[in-house]
């Protein structure tokens, strides 16, 4: 059974996220923000707040306790959310309700092509630009899961106190970055590489990197043709994965 505020914690600070990197990758997106210039507070009862901030031609999602917004977005329960992003319930606006425009005509458009990508036809898919769109965007919504997991859900927490503290470093080749810290059992992700990593998991391509993250692709094989490296302090890695298993049961 899928543990509701896991799940909300999942939909603001993984998927949802990914709205600053759709703005910067898709041009429809990236035209729809020119001129915006407000910040949008989720406000999900038991689960960290997030402010996602649209401003000079850019989206930056940030998670924070902060209340700086222009329009606060009101969850009374992490199960009110997860309807929200099934397109199933609305947000309660407590606040700049003069925005509500931008909510319902922009922001509504920026979610149907955030789910244009990460819920891919096979046409999209066979665009060789969309399909390294898609890849990015699922990268960044698997990898950004993986400290909501392991900081809130039961088993993620058992796999994440096995994890040596540090920071593991995953990158595709020609493609994005990220890495993921560990300290005394809570994990934390943020974008780029970092310049003291004790582990590594590099993807040799875009497509190596989509096929793992899609099931198409085996890991350990991609790890015996090279496709897939890791390096440095490998039980780092094989705890990782471990929770990044549970990734998909959240996600369906």
């Amino acid at each position: 059974m899928v543990d509701e505020n896991v799940k909300a914690c999942i939909n603001l600070h993984a998927v949802l996220r990914n709205m600053e990197d759709l703005c910067e990758l898709d041009k429809e997106a990236h035209d729809i923000i020119q001129g915006k210039n407000v910040a949008i507070r989720f406000s999900v009862k038991n689960i960290p707040a997030a402010i996602m901030t649209f401003n000079s031609g850019k989206c930056i999602m940030e998670k924070t306790e902060s209340r700086n917004c222009h329009m606060n977005l009101l969850f009374k329960s992490p199960e009110h959310f997860n309807l929200m992003i099934e397109g199933k319930r609305n947000p309660i606006p407590t606040k700049g309700f003069r925005h509500i425009g931008f909510l319902k005509r922009d922001f509504a458009r920026l979610a149907d092509r955030l789910s244009y990508y990460l819920k891919p036809t096979h046409e999209l898919l066979r665009n060789k630009d969309s399909a390294r769109i898609n890849t990015i965007l699922t990268a960044y919504t698997a990898f950004f899961a993986i400290p909501e997991i392991a900081n809130n859900d039961p088993l993620g927490k058992l796999n994440a106190s096995r994890i040596a503290d540090g920071t593991i470093n995953i990158e595709i080749d020609q493609g994005p970055a990220i890495h993921i810290t560990a300290r005394s059992g809570r994990l934390e992700a943020a974008k780029g590489k970092a310049s003291n990593a004790r582990a590594f998991m590099v993807f040799d391509s875009i497509d190596t990197a989509s096929g793992i993250l899609n099931g198409t692709l085996d890991s350990y094989s991609c790890i015996g043709t090279g496709q897939l490296a890791i390096r440095g302090l490998v039980p780092m890695i094989d705890n990782l994965n471990k929770i990044l298993a549970q990734v998909a049961g959240y996600l369906r």
